[in-house]
C-alpha cells in the first residue's frame, strides 16, 4: 500500500533522512523507533505531505506524492505529537468543527461524532472544555480528529509520549482496535511500546534504517547472543582488549565507562547463547590481572536497541 523510495532529507547541511526504502503493506501495524533525534518524525511528516523530501519518492496505492499529493492526503489521518487542539472549544464543538471541515455531509456528523466518542472513549468528556482535560484524553481527541474522515492509514506521532502506565493502556488498546480494519504507523523511543503494539519493527538511528522485521524475529535474534561484563584491576586496557578480541571470531569487544577503581570494564558480545563466561575466566587467569567481575546477561530487545543505535545524540 505505501512503498517508499530512496527518500531523503536535508536540513541545509544535516541529512535527518537519509535514502531509506520501506514498504508497508495494507492492514499492517507498524513501529517506527529511534532515539531522539533519529529521523522519525522527519520521516512521518515526508510521508503525510508536511514536508517534501530532498529527494526520493512516496507512493500510496500507486500514486506519487510528488504528483498526487492532494489525493494521498485524503487517505492518510496524521496525529503530530502534540494534537493540535483548539482548547477554548467543547469536546463535541471542537469534533463537529473538524468534521465541518473535512466535508462530512451534515446529516451524517452525529453518527460520526457518535462512532468516534465510542471507539476512543469520549462519551463522558463530549461536554467538557478541551483546556479542561489531562493529556491523555487530549490524545483522544486528537486521535478521534486523525480517524475523522475514516482514513485508510493512520500516523501517529509518539502518541503515548508524556502519558501515565493507565494512559498509554488505554491508547494502546485503542490502536490496537483501529489497526484491525487500517494501516497504521506510529513512532516512539520505547521499545515495549512497538512490542505490545506492532505487527513489524522498523529502527532507525542518524537517519538511516537499521532493522525492520517483526518483534517476534528481533526477539528470536536478540537471543541468539550472549552479552557478558568483566571488570579487570591491573591490566593494560588495549592488551585486555586484544586479548577478548582474539576468544572468538564474532565477538564484539566494547570498553565501557563505569568500571572499578584504578581499573578497566568491558561489555563483551559473543554469539549464540552458550555461556562463554569459563572461556573468558582461563584466558585471564594465564594473566597477572585481577578479576572483579565476570557477569553473564542474555540480550533482549532493548539491548539488541541500544547496540543498534548507540553513540546518538539523544
Amino acid at each position: 500500500m505505501i512503498q517508499v523510495e530512496n527518500l531523503t532529507k536535508y536540513y541545509n547541511e544535516f541529512c535527518a533522512v537519509d535514502n531509506i526504502n520501506l514498504s508497508i503493506p495494507k492492514g499492517e501495524i507498524l513501529g517506527l523507533l529511534g532515539p531522539n533525534g533519529a529521523g522519525k518524525t522527519t520521516t512521518l511528516r515526508m510521508l503525510t505531505g508536511f514536508l517534501k523530501p530532498t529527494s526520493g519518492d512516496i507512493r500510496v496505492e500507486g500514486l506519487s506524492i510528488s504528483k498526487e499529493l492532494l489525493k494521498i492526503k485524503s487517505f492518510i489521518g496524521y496525529l503530530p505529537e502534540s494534537a493540535p487542539l483548539y482548547h477554548n472549544m467543547l469536546v463535541y464543538d471542537y469534533l463537529e468543527f473538524v468534521a465541518g471541515i473535512k466535508r462530512i455531509p451534515r446529516e451524517k456528523r452525529l453518527k460520526r461524532l457518535e462512532e468516534l466518542s465510542s471507539m476512543c472513549g469520549l462519551s463522558r468528556i463530549m461536554h467538557k472544555s478541551v483546556n479542561s482535560l489531562s493529556k491523555g484524553l487530549k490524545q483522544r481527541v486528537g486521535l478521534a480528529h486523525a480517524m475523522m474522515s475514516d482514513p485508510e492509514i493512520l500516523v501517529l506521532d509518539e502518541p503515548t509520549s508524556g502519558l501515565d502506565p493507565n494512559q498509554i493502556a488505554d491508547i494502546r488498546a485503542i490502536i490496537r482496535s483501529i489497526g484491525k480494519k487500517k494501516t497504521i504507523i506510529f513512532s516512539t523511543h520505547i521499545l515495549s511500546e512497538a512490542e505490545a503494539t506492532c505487527d513489524r519493527i522498523v529502527i532507525i538511528n542518524r537517519g538511516k534504517i537499521v532493522a525492520d522485521d517483526t518483534s517476534s524475529n528481533l526477539k528470536a535474534h536478540a537471543l541468539k547472543r550472549s552479552r557478558v561484563r568483566i571488570s579487570l584491576k591491573g591490566a593494560d586496557p588495549d592488551a585486555a582488549e586484544n586479548l577478548f578480541a582474539s576468544l572468538d571470531a564474532g565477538v564484539k569487544v566494547k570498553r565501557v565507562d563505569g568500571g572499578v577503581h584504578d581499573g578497566v570494564s568491558f561489555d563483551l558480545s559473543f554469539k549464540g547463547d552458550g555461556d562463554p563466561r569459563e572461556e573468558i575466566y582461563l584466558a585471564v587467569k594465564n594473566t597477572d590481572w585481577i578479576m572483579t567481575e565476570l557477569t553473564r546477561e542474555s540480550q533482549t530487545l532493548e539491548t539488541i536497541f541500544q547496540e543498534l543505535t548507540r553513540g546518538s545524540d539523544q
